[in-house]
């Protein structure tokens, strides 16, 4: 511990594509506290309400966790509706007085949006068919963004290419990487 501050763990580098009309989450598997290499394969995407969304965060784990339960429950109640559940958790994170102090960022995406979803309230879904959260998160996205412009790759290949890119320049990022995809 440094000087009175305590150490986080903090899980980073989610990135989502859709391309073709296929939908891919991939995320690297460091773990980091402090500036410690905790855990080198986390799973930081899940699947949910019957398969059809998926799910990955970057911040600190133990919250990510508390917000995975949440979406879930909010999928459940509004019938697998990812931009109607998001809004709900997005509105019980910035207001309830427990959830507010979460750190972490949420990457959702079902087989129509993808959707960023913040404890400041904010549920963004971006103008692209790319998004990406954490500390890799900008190089993923790049990385993504121009190979989804200029190739011809398979969004599976791209999320995977683009995340080895941003373990080569993120020190948060490392090179076991998960890739994930909805079924057809």
């Amino acid at each position: 511990m440094t000087r009175g501050h305590a150490y986080k763990l903090r899980s980073t580098t989610v990135l989502a594509v859709m391309k073709d009309g296929k939908c891919v989450m991939a995320a690297d598997g460091q773990v980091t506290l402090g500036e410690t290499i905790m855990k080198h394969k986390a799973l930081k995407i899940r699947r949910m309400y019957k398969d059809s969304v998926l799910v990955g965060f970057a911040g600190a784990a133990a919250d990510a966790f508390n917000l995975f339960e949440r979406l879930e429950e909010k999928l459940e109640a509004y019938s697998g509706n990812l931009v109607r559940a998001a809004v709900e958790l997005a509105k019980d994170w910035r207001t309830d007085k427990i959830l507010r102090k979460l750190e972490a960022l949420l990457l959702a995406m079902d087989r129509e949006h993808m959707l960023v979803i913040s404890g400041t309230g904010d549920v963004i879904e971006p103008d692209q068919s790319v998004a990406a959260i954490g500390s890799g998160g900008p190089y993923a996205q790049a990385a993504a963004q121009a190979l989804v412009a200029h190739s011809s790759l398979d969004p599976a290949v791209i999320a995977a290419e683009s995340m080895k890119i941003a373990a080569s320049i993120c020190l948060y990022t490392n090179d076991q990487i998960t890739v994930c995809q909805l079924d057809e």
